[in-house]
């Protein structure tokens, strides 16, 4: 996968993976990263999948409606990818934590619904529920933010408050901010978390 990889002031300390939204590139979160964690290791990944010049990380049929066996089938080769990566560039794969934004954030959830061990947490701005009818892993502890929008056209409040439930009755540690900005990615809810970040870094980096 096209992607940028730079290393932060210890490889062995967290790597921020970051997943952009659809038609981004893998330069798009690169400020969001050095917002959050100026020291992290950073992974900036690029989606696969080119929809008329727009590039995503899984299909979809339409709108808000996914491909379900494309998404299990990218899910399982971002997850090599990581794997793949960590062996490269000499990166502790336990400590990756995810960085997404509406499709970077669904592909990052769905690495949530189908591995226990793949993100040691993640930061999932606008997310939806990637894929429903799965037993879930143990995800025990695993801190979570959830960046989602009262007025999201894209992302319904509902779905915001779904992904939560079922991530947290996995046994994740969830928390869900609420913004009036629709699906738009704003200051604010960088902002929080960035400071969400820095209020469970020490776990994090455990």
């Amino acid at each position: 996968m096209k992607h940028i990889f730079k290393e932060g002031t210890d490889l062995t300390n967290t790597t921020l993976l970051l997943l952009h939204g659809t038609g981004g590139t893998e330069q798009d979160l690169l400020p969001l990263a050095e917002r959050v964690d100026s020291q992290a290791n950073v992974l900036s990944v690029r989606g696969n999948i080119d929809e008329n010049g727009m590039y995503r990380y899984f299909k979809r049929l339409r709108p808000g409606v996914f491909d379900e066996e494309d998404l299990k089938f990218r899910t399982l080769e971002l997850n090599d990818f990581l794997n793949d990566a960590a062996k490269e560039y000499g990166f502790d794969r336990s400590k990756i934590i995810a960085i997404g934004y509406s499709n970077g954030a669904n592909i990052a959830g769905s690495l949530l619904f189908h591995y226990s061990n793949t993100l040691e947490g993640a930061i999932l701005h606008h997310p939806m529920v990637p894929l429903r009818g799965l037993e879930l892993p143990d995800l025990s502890d695993t801190p979570i933010f959830i960046g989602a929008g009262t007025n999201d056209p894209i992302c319904a409040s509902q779905e915001s408050e779904e992904l939560t439930h079922l991530l947290s009755d996995a046994g994740a540690d969830v928390t869900l901010h609420w913004e009036n900005h629709g699906h738009q990615l704003t200051g604010t809810e960088v902002d929080a978390a960035a400071k969400w970040y820095e209020t469970n870094k020490n776990r994090l980096n455990q």
